[in-house]
């Protein structure tokens, strides 16, 4: 994007509070991507005349854990009011969300960004029922939509930011760090192909240093991070082009289409009075108490950021290796606890076989640290074996390939497989003799003054040991005798 213009942007996170009922009822909170249409359902969350809301005290609690998360003010009287607007998998007619007197506002989130942690503002979270869900078909060409009401009074906690955004990056981190706290807290699960939780960005541009905000679009529903980045990339782009030509940027709510990577236009963008808020007649007020408050407050975990500072400075992390292992509270505690159970390796050296060796490996499978046959104890004792010179890198990648697929106790595979890594000087002394001796002109280039040919020369050697050598002994070994050598030709 030209420097000419400064994107400014602010989300909007619709998370589901994964309760075991829904917001207003006893039906129970069902995956909709399995479970048959329809099967949980009742008069309340089907709008049936007559019927009247009761509020879910466990979505409540997990909402003020959100809001104390992001150090909001909780109110300690928020008001449920009617959103009306037609739609046909919105049964009632209106939903039941909060609009002037919302639970908590005023608080704040601290992304990371290339140019450092930016504090972003949260304007408001507030609670709602979520909508129904259609199906639209079209057959025997025909087209029609079906409606299924399992999702229809679902808990839904809104997140506001500020429009302070102010790069496609910092975009994409606000939304990662508010995904990762809900995952913290244990109120979403983050799952955003399900659409538990959805992303929807309000965009404008404006001339730098300009205060006046520009005309913004919002972009419904965004499933997944990648999404969000393109989306955000190609609205900043299409908004400076119509800039650029001095044509007026449309206020809209837009969708987005990945096959194609653009926008397209939904419906005009409403405004509040379009919604004709009014307080919800059935409910009363919503009154907090204050020792709840400090319950709620006191039981919430370390969360990611405090993890993270306190990694770089218990532990002598990086940023970036602790911002990756933070990002998962199970990744972090296994983390920590392979740590305070090695003897003999480092934090660091746990952090990159964590980052490394063992993504790589959940990568390829498509596994979280939950689904992982050994525990913390054991992967302490695999890299406290190689930090001991007792089984080399080569080896203990071995070993930890076989601890994934099958478990295992480390030391029993070490021995099993004959992966015991070799220090006997005099075995190193005969490899190292052999090499020399079949590669002359090698030898010869090195005293020469060809330094690195010592790597290649060194790779023979582990070869020549089938990969159980001590890498940093056999190196030395093959130093010393290089030396020798060089200087008994001078000698000669």
């Amino acid at each position: 994007m030209s420097p000419k213009y400064q994107p400014v942007v602010g989300l909007e996170i619709h998370a589901v509070l994964e309760t075991r009922s829904k917001m207003f009822c006893d039906c129970p909170v069902v995956d909709s991507t399995h479970e048959q249409p329809n099967v949980a359902v009742c008069p309340v969350c089907a709008g049936m005349p007559g019927m009247l809301p009761v509020i879910n005290r466990a979505a409540v609690e997990y909402a003020l854990r959100v809001a104390l998360a992001l150090n909001c003010q909780i109110h300690e009287t928020s008001i449920f009011a009617r959103k009306s607007y037609f739609y046909p998998d919105l049964p009632k007619g209106y939903q039941i969300s909060q609009y002037e007197q919302p639970l908590a506002t005023n608080g704040w989130v601290m992304v990371e960004t290339s140019e450092g942690e930016q504090r972003v503002g949260i304007r408001r979270v507030h609670m709602e029922e979520d909508t129904g869900k259609l199906t639209h078909v079209v057959k025997g060409g025909q087209s029609y939509s079906l409606v299924d009401l399992n999702r229809s009074g679902v808990p839904l906690l809104e997140i506001v930011t500020e429009p302070e955004l102010h790069s496609v990056e910092a975009v994409r981190n606000c939304a990662y760090i508010l995904r990762s706290i809900l995952r913290y807290l244990g109120v979403n699960s983050g799952n955003l192909e399900k659409g538990l939780l959805r992303i929807e960005p309000n965009i404008s541009i404006r001339p730098l240093g300009m205060v006046e905000f520009g005309t913004r679009v919002e972009i419904k529903n965004l499933n997944s991070f990648r999404s969000l980045e393109r989306a955000v990339a190609y609205e900043l782009a299409r908004q400076e082009a119509l800039v650029e030509k001095r044509s007026a940027v449309q206020q809209q709510t837009l969708g987005w289409d990945d096959a194609r990577g653009t926008t397209v236009p939904q419906r005009s963008k409403e405004y509040a009075e379009d919604y004709r808020y009014f307080p919800e007649p059935d409910l009363p007020p919503l009154v907090i108490d204050r020792a709840w408050v400090d319950a709620v407050r006191a039981s919430l975990p370390e969360l990611p950021h405090a993890k993270r500072k306190r990694f770089i400075e218990d532990y002598g992390l990086t940023a970036y290796d602790a911002g990756v292992l933070v990002a998962e509270r199970e990744t972090a505690e296994f983390f920590e606890a392979v740590v305070l159970d090695c003897k003999v390796a480092e934090p660091k050296q746990v952090a990159n076989w964590i980052t490394g060796n063992l993504f790589g490996l959940m990568n390829e499978a498509g596994t979280a640290v939950s689904d992982l046959l050994f525990g913390p104890a054991d992967f302490a004792r695999l890299l406290d074996l190689l930090a001991a010179g007792e089984v080399n890198p080569a080896g203990a990648r071995q070993v930890l390939g076989e601890m994934f697929a099958k478990g295992g106790k480390p030391a029993q595979i070490v021995k099993t497989r004959g992966l015991q890594q070799i220090s006997d000087p005099q075995l190193l002394r005969a490899w190292v003799s052999t090499i020399l001796a079949k590669n002359p002109d090698q030898v010869a280039d090195y005293a020469s003054g060809n330094e690195p040919v010592i790597n290649w020369l060194f790779g023979q050697a582990i070869q020549a040991s089938k990969g159980k050598a001590n890498p940093n002994k056999l190196r030395a070994e093959l130093e010393r005798q290089l030396v020798q050598r060089s200087l008994q030709g001078v000698a000669h």
